[in-house]
């Protein structure tokens, strides 16, 4: 893990960090395959989905498997530990806690005499959730996703999952399904799927809205399926941390936040943002400990993600640090500092803020009920992470009594005739 100082960093590395891995999702090259996998699938249908999960995914299935059978979801039932299962209902319980309090209400007020004015929340009809498998088993990405989804109340939801490699799919997924509720669940792979979400297939309907992580691949198709009228709920991408931290900060806890994190995939980034640089030199030593600690693969994923894309950065000042963090816009963002809560007001991009080290990214995405599926490659800056309002949409409510329609004539009147619309202006006045 290298030491870097911000006021000295080269535009070539400072690039480097700012676009991470997210950079590769926008090449033109892998839009192009996103978009002749839709294309493809429109096309064959089933059988792409077939072709493209035996060449990239190395599964053979057939037409019938695509659907994950009910047997194959009561035999997770028995699969899954009981003290899984306790935690993954505790998990549930949290975040659907969670989203029922962000929930909003519907309202129709009067604003003045004769004018009252509200809105109308609704679910979206369906929407569809892919939860990724190639790095891991990800029953929490599931529960983090689907949670939402149902407090929203869309009835229709297509859960994606990619097949491991026996053919079947994570149990653990395959349980939180059924806790939620969630029947409908599809097996091939990732990119084909959403491609089928997006036209629909014999087997899989097509959906107004799409959301879930993955490679470049499998975000850059839920990009281009935008422009087949598909809503993208949220920009999915690597995994990303930042910790900003003072002089204060325990440098062994930086480590073990900064080593979680790393750990999902080379593709990652983990960075420490601090003022001070002999606590910078102390998390560099404890980081290698960490890493001595995990099992080869981890270790190799977790070297990356703080090499290639991230690092200790050092700032002149807790200022300078701070308009780093948002001018980088974290997906992840632990403030680790004497008092974070005198910080949290100064941060304005970040798709979670966790405040002081007793409060780890591990229990932001596990345990706590918060969002785990957050922007990712600066989206922070004009996005959220996935709750109950991404499946949400709104209609406006309006009513007026004769009182309230002879406020709004003379208004009607001005703009239609400026405008050039007599027939509004009829609408009003022959009334």
């Amino acid at each position: 893990m290298e030491i870097l100082q911000l006021a000295a960093l080269s535009a070539d590395r400072l690039r480097r960090m700012m676009h991470r891995a997210n950079a590769r999702i926008f090449a033109p090259e892998v839009l192009a395959t996103a978009q002749r996998a839709i294309e493809d699938v429109r096309a064959r249908g089933d059988d792409a989905l077939l072709a493209y999960t035996a060449q990239w995914d190395r599964v053979l299935l057939t037409r019938s498997q695509l659907v994950v059978a009910p047997e194959e979801v009561e035999a997770a039932r028995t699969a899954v530990p009981g003290s899984l299962q306790a935690a993954l209902v505790t998990a549930i319980d949290r975040a659907r806690r969670f989203n029922e309090r962000l929930k909003p209400s519907n309202w129709l007020e009067a604003t003045e005499e004769g004018i009252a004015v509200g809105t109308q929340f609704s679910p979206l009809a369906s929407a569809g959730v892919y939860v990724p498998s190639g790095k891991g088993r990800f029953p929490s990405t599931c529960i983090t996703m689907l949670t939402p989804a149902v407090v929203a109340g869309v009835d229709d939801i297509s859960v994606l999952l990619p097949p491991r490699a026996d053919g079947t799919v994570d149990p653990g997924v395959l349980l939180a399904c059924d806790l939620l509720g969630v029947r409908r669940i599809y097996r091939c792979n990732g990119v084909a799927g959403i491609a089928a979400l997006t036209v629909g297939t014999e087997t899989i309907a097509a959906v107004p809205a799409i959301v879930g992580p993955g490679n470049p691949y499998v975000v850059a198709v839920q990009l281009v399926a935008q422009t087949w009228g598909v809503r993208l709920l949220a920009l999915l991408g690597p995994t990303e941390a930042m910790i900003l931290a003072d002089e204060s900060a325990d440098p062994r806890r930086l480590a073990l936040d900064l080593v979680s994190e790393a750990e999902h995939g080379t593709d990652s980034a983990a960075i420490l943002v601090t003022d001070s640089e002999p606590t910078a030199r102390a998390v560099v030593g404890e980081v290698q400990d960490c890493l001595e600690r995990l099992p080869d693969d981890r270790a190799h994923y977790a070297e990356a993600a703080l090499t290639e894309y991230g690092g200790a950065v050092c700032a002149r000042s807790i200022d300078e640090a701070i308009a780093f963090v948002n001018a980088y816009a974290p997906e992840h963002l632990q403030i680790a500092t004497r008092e974070p809560r005198k910080i949290l007001p100064a941060i304005r991009h970040a798709g979670e803020i966790l405040l002081g080290q007793d409060t780890p990214f591990a229990a932001g995405n596990y345990a706590i009920g918060v969002p785990a599926a957050l922007p990712t490659g600066g989206s922070a800056r004009s996005g959220s992470g996935v709750t109950v309002l991404s499946f949400l949409k709104a209609s406006s409510i309006a009513e007026l009594d004769a009182t309230g329609l002879a406020k709004v004539r003379p208004i009607v009147e001005q703009l239609g005739t400026y405008e050039g619309f007599p027939a509004h202006v009829m609408s009003v006045v022959d009334r």
